[in-house]
């Protein structure tokens, strides 16, 4: 399983906290949606009556926006890759136990690869969930992809001073995640209970931007044409239900077709994840809302 992310910006001077600023996302993650999160709040309501579900948690930053903003007060997350659930699931029960496993991390060559290799059934969850916060905060790029085995291999990511045990972030994001039940489950099987006053938001690996793009990418995780339309499906189902659904992916025709029935905004939004430079910037993405725009046949 791949994912990637921007690389870690520098503080400036004078920016207020994370901890002042309430809970954040904690993990650099493929695809996150800080950049698009105006957007993406305005098609929530100011106050979730029921339930907010995230099939494809990844790293959050809609959850922990929703939590800030006081428009829920109970969640549930999922997300295909169980390293990540349960790094949410240990900072959320034991955030204390995490901050000092974290603590003892440090930004060194040797220090990383070593880490990276430990056998991770001699180690507690607490210590895996600040083992995959360390990597993820010094691994090249933000990247997250194991091998055929399933160990994980992402290189040595060189950065000068990495914020590696952000403590105050963390116990904010403990905070946000005590109102959140939490699981590794299949999107399908997640939207299964969700009905009228529920808001779910769908962000799945997203479709590839041109033909000659393929699915390599996500693999591991067999996220292909078929799941987009079966995801397709699933999200006329919430809707039909009466919850209130969106969702976000490429602004590509594949996937302006599976969802023509419903109101399609586009967005802007930056990449900055491409080995090559000339392939970085804006490029527009669509946010699907569960309104249908036309009757179904």
């Amino acid at each position: 399983m791949v994912r990637a992310a921007a690389e870690e910006q520098p503080q400036k001077k004078g920016r207020p906290t994370r901890a002042s600023q309430g809970p954040a996302p904690f993990l650099k993650w493929a695809g996150g949606k800080t950049q698009l999160l105006e957007s993406i709040l305005a098609r929530f309501p100011e106050k979730v009556s029921g339930t907010f579900v995230e099939p494809f948690v990844g790293g959050g930053a809609v959850f922990f926006a929703m939590v800030r903003e006081g428009r829920i007060q109970k969640a549930r997350l999922y997300d295909r890759n169980a390293d990540l659930i349960e790094t949410y699931q240990a900072v959320r029960d034991e955030v204390e136990a995490v901050i000092t496993a974290l603590a003892k991390h440090k930004n060194d060559e040797a220090w990383y690869y070593e880490v990276r290799a430990l056998d991770l059934t001699l180690l507690t969850r607490a210590e895996r969930a600040a083992r995959t916060i360390f990597l993820n905060k010094v691994g090249y790029n933000g990247l997250y992809r194991v091998n055929s085995k399933g160990h994980f291999n992402v290189p040595f990511g060189r950065y000068k001073n990495p914020n590696i045990c952000d403590a105050d972030g963390l116990r904010n994001a403990s905070r946000a995640l005590s109102i959140a039940e939490l699981a590794s489950e299949d999107f399908e099987d997640a939207c299964r209970d969700v009905g009228p006053g529920d808001a779910v938001y769908f962000d799945p690996p997203y479709l590839p931007l041109s033909k000659t793009s393929s699915f390599t990418s996500y693999a591991k995780e067999s996220f292909g044409p078929e799941e987009h339309e079966r995801l397709a499906r699933v999200f006329g189902e919430v809707v039909d239900r009466g919850a209130l659904a969106i969702l976000s992916n490429s602004d590509v025709p594949f996937a302006r077709d599976l969802f023509a029935g419903f109101k399609i905004a586009t967005v802007d939004a930056m990449r900055n994840i491409n080995s090559k430079g000339d392939k970085r910037g804006v490029i527009q993405e669509i946010l699907v809302q569960g309104v249908r725009t036309k009757k179904r046949a």
